[in-house]
Order: C-alpha cells, then structure tokens, then sequence
C-alpha cells in the first residue's frame, strides 16, 4: 500500500544550485523508470533465492509463504496465481477462478505440500494437503481481510481482518481479538506463537497486540514511523518477533534477529510484506514493484476503449529512479512540483484524451465536471479513471492526491497507480502501487478518503 505523498500544490518551480530548473517533459513523454535491481525478493540472513516470475503479470504480488526448512518459498498474486521456487512446490492456483476479491494473504501447511490463500473478502481457497476448514466468504465483514496464519499441524488456520478481528477454523483456538478496540491504525498482520496456543497482531502504526501465550516484547506503536508497517514474523521460538515497515526498516524485538533492510536512499523501494524463513536465521521483503504488470482485469472490459492504453502506461512507469537529481519534486511529466496531477494527466494523453498537463488535483475533477465525467465515491469505477483523494476539488488542502485505476474486483476493490507516490524521496521519480483496498476505507490505507472518481 503506497503512502500518499503528492499533495497536489502547484508551485513555481524551484531553485537547483541557486538555478531555477524549469524542466519540462514533451507532450506524451516520459522516461523509462530505474528499476531497483533486487528480484522482488529481497533477502537478508540466511534468506536466499531469487524468483523467475513469468511477466508480464497479470496483477501484483503482495503475499508468500516460505517452506518450514526456508529452502524454497510460495509467492501469490492478487488474482489468485501462485508461483514456487527452491523446495517449494505447486499445489494449484485461482488464478483461473473468477474471484469475488483480490488475493491478500497466504498460509503454508506444516509439510510445505499445501497452501492456503486468503481473500480480501474473506473467501479461503486450499489446495495440496491443506484442508478447507471454512471462510468468511460469504459473510458481510465490518473491515477486508489483511491477514492468515495456519496452526503447527495444518489442520486450522486463522484470518484478520484490519480491524482486529480474528476469525478461527478447524483447530485453530480463538484467544482474543482488537475487534472490539478503536484502533488509532488498521491491523496489518499477524503471526503465530510456535505452539499454536497465541497470536500477535500488527498495526500500521506499529502497535503490537498480544493474545494467548504469545509474549509482549515491544512495539513501535510510539515511535512515530515514517512509513507504515506492513507485516510480521515470529521468532521460531516464540521469543520475539520482526516488524516491517512499506520503506523496508526492519525492527526486532524480544530474541528476534535483525539482519539488515532497506536504507532511506533514493533507491528506496516500496516493501508489501516480510516472510521469515522459519528458522529465525533469516527472512525476505517482498517488493511488489520489481516485477512487471499487464494489470488484466478481473472485470468484464470497461466501456472506456482506451482504458488498456493508460493501465499500460502507467505500468511502465513504476518503480523509482534515482538518476533524477535536478531537485525537489523534478520530474518527467512536467515541471518542478508536486506532480501526482501531472503523472495522471500524463497518463490520459497516452490513450488521446484532450485534458491539459494539469499540476493541482481539484482541477481534473473540475475538467471532468464540466464534461459530465465526474462520478460519486460511491460509484464503481472503471480502469483508466482516476481516483482523487480529500474532501473536494477547492484547494490543495482539501483535493491531497490522485491516482489512476488499474483493476476492479466485484467486491468494489480497487488497485491503483499514483506518480509522486510511495516511500521515494522528494525530487526523485517515484510511481508505485496502491491497493488493494475498497475505496470506503481509502482513509484508513491511504490516509485520505476518495471524494469523487473522474472519467477520462
């Protein structure tokens, strides 16, 4: 999930070197972006292997499992494909089902020989030796499912939902939930003590919740962070546990090792989750950017002809690029300045869409108003439209970021792309992923709620 960092200003370009920089890309241009060369799979410790991943792919990679032995690991997209590597095996996919949701987490068995994937929505497909003990499915939930765990022995597993609620199956034991605590954060995760007889959940904000004989050894809930957690491991031993934050910091606590992470550079990549290698010697940060995407919709085809042509492009631009140093805010798309409009717009004129280079946020709302293109953020919308974020188009603190829709599901999850976006720094190009997530709950992930959907 992509912080939001474009505030839609419009400001003068700005000074480089005592040099005012008035850069600006040609009309339809923009340069290909550095990729951050680290296979999507990120290892630290013990943790080794790179994926091969067949690409394009269809839709983004955001949760895996590793092998008991951290020899192999399973790796799914939101569409329900699953993809093995090392001593991991392939047991089966949905990426051939047409899901209600996307994809958002995954549990192994204990003999690594079945898996289970989890659904935003709470559905739960298994395949292999794992057994299918039940969903939420076919439940209406008061927040998406964001994680699952599965017991030592396989025969249960759990599933958490952003708002700390747990919901048990098989032999899995219900020790306590956040469900009923107002959260300063959603829940993004949770993991297991090694007996199966407790849990930890993990906020955003990096607050620790513990249940059963799952310990309490810290959390990062006052510190502030920079960027949101996104997951959690626990030490095999149940002595402690690892946090992950969306810019790749990795924080230890109780007897839980540190091997390294991510260092605050322009390089900085958009981290989704962190898998353990299952014996605390190691693990891996999952960077949904590496890799490729063709965003193929899980929906019939949009009535919009060119709305392929802009996912398209704005998949072509993901990742961030380091060789943009002209200074803060300079970008490809347009001039110096907060340029998540620009990259929008830019987008729309891949696909032949008459809307000026726009700088400021309000105003593509206002050129879709006055062509009858804007929709409620209640609405549904459709790939190639653009998602504006705020409480309206009438300034720059009330109309914050726009991205544009790559895919819909028929739950109403939506996944995005936005430019000026993610855990890059100021001044350098960062175009990164946003979603899965329904857009009622855009405050909650991205920190804005949607006020209106625009049509291109």
């Amino acid at each position: 999930m992509a912080a939001i960092a474009c505030a839609g200003l419009l400001v003068p370009c700005l000074l480089v070197a005592g040099v005012a920089s008035t850069r600006a890309a040609p009309a339809g241009a923009a340069q290909l972006p550095h990729v951050y060369n680290d296979g999507g799979m990120i290892g630290f410790g013990g943790a080794t292997l790179d994926p091969a991943l067949p690409q394009p792919l269809n839709s983004p990679v955001f949760s895996g499992a590793a092998t008991p032995d951290g020899g192999g690991y399973l790796l799914a997209s939101a569409d329900g494909g699953v993809f093995a590597f090392g001593d991991a095996t392939f047991e089966g996919s949905a990426g051939d089902v047409p899901l209600n949701g996307p994809i958002v987490a995954m549990a192994t068995t204990a003999d690594a020989k079945g898996y289970w994937l989890g659904a935003l929505d709470g559905g739960v497909f298994a395949y292999g030796d794992a057994g299918f003990y039940g969903s939420m499915g076919s439940t209406r939930l008061n927040q998406p499912i964001v994680g699952m765990a599965s017991t030592p022995d396989g025969k249960g597993y759990w599933l958490v939902a952003a708002d700390g609620g747990i919901f048990t199956f098989g032999d899995a034991g219900f020790y306590g939930s956040a469900g009923s605590i107002a959260l300063n954060s959603p829940i993004v995760g949770m993991a297991p003590t090694h007996d199966g007889q407790g849990y930890w959940l993990v906020a955003a904000d990096g607050g620790i919740f513990d249940y059963g004989d799952a310990g309490f050894y810290g959390s990062a809930g006052a510190q502030n962070l920079p960027d949101p957690v996104v997951g959690m491991v626990a030490s095999p031993d149940g002595g402690g546990y690892l946090l992950a934050t969306e810019n790749g910091v990795v924080l230890p606590y109780g007897d839980a090792q540190a091997f390294g992470g991510l260092t605050l550079d322009p390089t900085a990549t958009q981290i989704s989750a962190i898998i353990g290698n299952n014996q605390g010697t190691g693990y891996w940060l999952l960077d949904p950017q590496a890799w490729q995407y063709s965003f193929t919709t899980p929906t019939p085809e949009p009535e919009f002809p060119g709305s392929a042509t802009i996912a398209a492009a704005v998949a072509s631009q993901i990742q961030p690029d380091p060789s943009v140093t002209e200074g803060a805010w300079c970008n490809p798309y347009g001039p110096c300045e907060q340029w998540c409009a620009l990259f929008a717009t830019w987008a729309w004129e891949q696909a032949g869409i008459p809307i000026p280079r726009y700088g400021f946020t309000g105003d593509i709302f206002d050129w879709a108003a006055t062509y009858g293109r804007d929709l409620p953020p209640t609405a549904t919308p459709a790939v190639g439209d653009a998602v504006l974020y705020g409480t309206g188009p009438q300034s720059v603190y009330s109309s914050v970021h726009v991205g544009i829709v790559t895919q819909v599901w028929p739950d109403g999850s939506i996944m995005t792309v936005g430019g000026d976006s993610g855990p890059g720094r100021d001044g350098y190009l960062s175009v990164a992923l946003d979603g899965p997530f329904l857009p009622a709950d855009s405050s909650s992930y991205n920190g804005a709620p949607i006020y209106a959907f625009a049509q291109p």
